[in-house]
């Protein structure tokens, strides 16, 4: 017993601020790793709350943020609750639609709903004997070399005071403790607003059973903006349109409202219900929701706070990739861990050196995305590089990768994505001079031999000599 109380003492004890979904795993990693997981919550309780405030674009579970929920065995209770979605729906402005996968048969995204999937997460955090959630406390107060932190009840307005070994900050977009840290290292940051918002609509069942085929992401992509849908285990689709702030504030009165949906997205007001699109849009007071981005660098200071999650690097939504990278963010945190042997500053070092260069990554490629969703998925050059890069795959499939399944379908590093990304698209621009080359050499030999023999007329020369001529200008 007394051996007992002796090791409770030596547990290292963790202040996790933000019990959103990468809080809520993170206490359930570091709990099973031995830690005292104290984990706080400025807002109630949401399986107490009928409702939850704040609105938010459903989830796509993919590979990365499974494979972090399987570390802590959560995976199976999740997927359970989640919606296969094996490809893209596509539908133009006639109401023809047309189907894009993801990729192989096995490869497939989960549709999740946030509120669902934080209270399981909630609910397995608490179940481990050293972890404690503290709702509604907000933080007023951190000193990171003291480990020294104080919270307000906002119910009693009482002061809370706290002491621990390692403050995480897993608090969002507006970090409080990402604010912290700005005022006691040299620390990189920015923040961009894009010029596009988003707004949230619903399409109801149809006679009790999804409106839609359900197995599928739906996308209306109209270049400068895209409506999606996401089917929900109440047989409803949370609809996102996402457009510049500048197409919104356009749309003045209930006439262009519905002008602008019959014009851009005919088949979905019979799904919608014109009702509920007038509504929904002139409740939120005709303005889209905005979205940010946040990149952050480091991540950590000393053996004392790390980021994680929005509070480190906040993602658009475009790639799907936002849940995903921060649950990822545990499972690297739990692997540099392993690689130090708990020694804490040593950890948070190596995880800011391996995780920045990504976050930044898949910040940019967040964006990249919303161009390929909106406006690429429109044209024939992005299914014959679809077609091409699948070709590759099959042939050298260890070698060749698609990006969206290196991002979505593997866990390897988003920087380097990028890189073989790059290195692919210059083999392929490679080949296509090499082939225009070719060709053009090719026909001018073949042109100038039925020249010499008096089959073709002399001015042909000079017609092949200019299509060279501006050849060579693309190239």
């Amino acid at each position: 017993m007394d051996g007992s109380g002796d090791q409770q003492k030596t547990k290292k004890r963790v202040a996790v601020v933000g019990a959103g979904l990468v809080g809520a795993l993170n206490a359930c990693f570091l709990a099973k790793r031995g830690y005292q997981v104290d984990l706080y919550e400025l807002r109630q309780d949401p399986r107490k709350c009928e409702f939850v405030k704040g609105r938010s674009i459903n989830l796509a579970l993919s590979h990365r943020g499974r494979q972090a929920l399987k570390h802590v065995g959560l995976e199976d209770k999740v997927i359970e609750n989640g919606i296969r979605m094996s490809g893209r729906r596509l539908h133009d402005e006639r109401g023809f639609k047309w189907t894009s996968p993801y990729g192989k048969p096995d490869q497939f995204l989960m549709s999740v709903e946030r509120r669902r999937l934080n209270e399981e997460l909630l609910t397995a955090a608490e179940k481990l004997p050293d972890v404690n959630v503290h709702f509604e406390k907000k933080l007023v107060s951190c000193h990171f070399d003291s480990g020294q932190l104080a919270f307000l009840d906002v119910n009693s307005n009482e002061k809370v005071d706290v002491e621990a070994d390692l403050i995480i900050g897993t608090d969002g977009a507006f970090s409080t403790i990402r604010r912290e840290l700005m005022k006691r290292i040299r620390f990189d940051f920015n923040q961009e607003y894009i010029p596009h918002g988003y707004m949230e609509f619903c399409i109801p069942p149809k006679e009790g059973e999804f409106a839609m085929e359900v197995n599928f992401l739906h996308i209306w992509p109209r270049n400068t903006f895209m409506m999606i849908a996401l089917p929900n285990l109440d047989k409803t689709f949370t609809v996102t349109l996402f457009m510049p702030f500048t197409n919104f504030e356009a749309i003045k009165t209930e006439e262009q409202l519905m002008g602008f949906f019959a014009t851009t997205f005919p088949d979905a007001i019979p799904l919608i219900g014109e009702k509920a699109i007038k509504e929904t849009y002139f409740k939120s007071g005709g303005v889209g929701l905005p979205m940010v981005s946040v990149k952050s660098s480091p991540h950590h200071y000393k053996d004392k706070s790390v980021i994680m999650g929005d509070a480190a690097h906040a993602l658009v939504p475009f790639y799907g990739q936002g849940m995903n990278c921060g649950f990822e963010d545990c499972l690297v945190l739990d692997e540099c861990l392993d690689e130090c042997h708990d020694n804490l500053e040593a950890a948070l070092a190596l995880y800011s050196k391996r995780r920045c260069p990504d976050a930044h990554a898949i910040c940019d490629l967040a964006m990249y995305n919303y161009i390929e969703m909106r406006e690429s998925v429109n044209s024939k050059i992005y299914y014959l590089r679809k077609k091409f890069d699948s070709l590759m795959n099959k042939l050298i499939p260890n070698s060749w990768i698609p990006l969206y399944t290196m991002v979505t379908f593997t866990r390897l590093r988003y920087s380097e994505c990028i890189k073989r990304k790059k290195y692919q698209d210059k083999l392929i621009n490679g080949m296509v001079v090499s082939t225009g080359l070719g060709t053009l050499v090719g026909g001018g030999y073949f042109t100038y031999r039925l020249l010499k023999a008096g089959v073709l007329p002399s001015n042909v020369w000079e017609t092949f000599a200019s299509f060279g001529q501006k050849m060579g200008k693309l190239f």
